[in-house]
């Protein structure tokens, strides 16, 4: 199984930038992050702490947000944020940059909150542009643009696999084929969205595909989702990317469930 941790919700007992290095010692050859900075466009400096970080730990980066704006503030995404276009799009420089250096090639997108000073017509018309404007910066790459609906925001507008699924359908109209779907298990099943019935119709589409356990977004077996059960189909119909592991739980204990190899 080729899982990769995603050091944004896991390790964080440690500083940011030794967490790429504990997922190695933990057993792991890849890692994801959400955005790591504060800001859109950080400094050429941090960007070079974080690159180095990743490449010391002999990690690969597997996958990497767009800024998402103040993510503990509620901020999910600026895609559809009418007045922070400009923000964005600086944004995906950077990200190109950091795929550069880093061999990444899947990137996620937040679709950004429904505001109450904005249409969702007028949200959804700016979302678009910006993920073909996103998915065109990275195809310079090879790389990909994921959608995930999410749970726990209510003012989030992409909820189940068919609204994301939606938008992505409109991006291809728009002509880029780059811009694939994040299956998150544990969102979909929150969000009461049919899991078997997406991982049937849709498997061997999934950009990404990340899991935790319900409740509580726990580790996998505190909970009571099929998560292995999941997994499995999804490989057999197709599905041949990472399993991101993107759930809460102390260090010690965060991987005591998954089945490795052992070195030597």
């Amino acid at each position: 199984m080729t899982y990769t941790v995603n050091c944004s919700i896991l390790l964080t007992e440690l500083p940011l930038l030794e967490r790429p290095a504990a997922a190695k010692a933990a057993g792991f050859d890849a890692v994801e992050f959400w955005w790591p900075f504060a800001e859109a466009v950080p400094s050429d400096k941090d960007v070079d702490a974080f690159v180095t970080a990743v490449k010391d730990a002999g990690v690969q980066l597997s996958g990497l947000n767009f800024f998402a704006g103040d993510m503990p503030g509620g901020d999910r995404g600026l895609v559809s944020w009418k007045g922070r276009c400009g923000e964005f799009k600086d944004n995906i420089d950077v990200v190109v940059g950091i795929a550069e250096r880093t061999g990444t090639k899947a990137f996620n997108a937040l679709y950004g909150n429904r505001l109450p000073e904005s249409t969702p017509e007028a949200q959804d018309e700016l979302g678009l542009k910006n993920l073909v404007a996103a998915a065109e910066g990275v195809a310079k790459v090879g790389g990909i643009v994921l959608l995930e609906p999410v749970s726990g925001t209510p003012s989030y507008p992409l909820k189940t696999a068919a609204d994301a699924l939606a938008v992505i359908a409109k991006t291809k109209e728009a002509g880029v084929e780059n811009v694939k779907l994040l299956a998150d298990f544990y969102h979909l099943a929150v969000n009461g969205d049919d899991v078997p019935a997406v991982i049937e119709e849709h498997a061997k589409d999934f950009g990404h595909v990340q899991i935790a356990d319900n409740p509580g977004r726990g580790a996998p077996g505190t909970g009571a989702l099929p998560l292995g059960e999941w997994i499995t189909r999804s490989r057999e119909l197709g599905y041949d990317g990472y399993i991101g592991l993107e759930y809460k739980a102390p260090a010690a204990e965060a991987f005591t469930w998954a089945i490795r190899p052992v070195a030597g």
